[in-house]
């Protein structure tokens, strides 16, 4: 299904301009929620091995922040993961786990994420999942995009369809 790299809107499929934004469509294909969540669940359980066996020699204190706000994640490792999602997306538009499931995260444009746009898909994803999923799922369905992902102006997309 085509969409705009400007806007994200469905496209029609013999449309040259977007019905939305007036942008040239050069339609990308986005990725789905099975590949992203399969990606994400590969990064976790990478960084999650590497926390471990960090932590396990010494039994190093990793410290966790107060849990005074519901869904929000402000441990050690969420930083940690914050950090990584960061720079992997920030510098090649793809952390392990995108690589693996051929997905990665473009600006709306089709052109590559920055670090601020990384930075700022990436607090949503480490910090806030349940809360970003669900506003993602609710008001950004048909762009499939997450409400931090609509934030940054970034998208997920096949890699192969670029």
């Amino acid at each position: 299904m085509p969409y705009c790299r400007q806007c994200g809107a469905e496209l029609p499929e013999a449309a040259a301009y977007c019905p939305n934004c007036g942008a040239a469509a050069r339609a990308h294909v986005l990725a789905n929620w099975g590949e992203r969540f399969i990606a994400w669940l590969i990064d976790v359980i990478i960084l999650g091995a590497f926390l471990g066996l960090i932590s396990w020699p010494g039994y190093l204190l990793m410290p966790q922040l107060p849990r005074w706000l519901p869904f929000v994640e402000l441990g050690f490792k969420d930083i940690i993961h914050f950090l990584y999602w960061m720079f992997m997306e920030g510098t090649n538009g793809q952390s392990i786990g995108k690589i693996v499931m051929k997905i990665k995260v473009v600006r709306l444009d089709g052109g590559p994420a920055d670090m601020g746009q990384a930075a700022i898909e990436s607090l949503g994803k480490a910090f806030l999942l349940p809360i970003d999923v669900l506003i993602g799922l609710i008001f950004y369905r048909e762009e499939k995009q997450r409400l931090f992902s609509y934030l940054s102006r970034t998208l997920v997309v096949k890699a192969s369809a670029r």
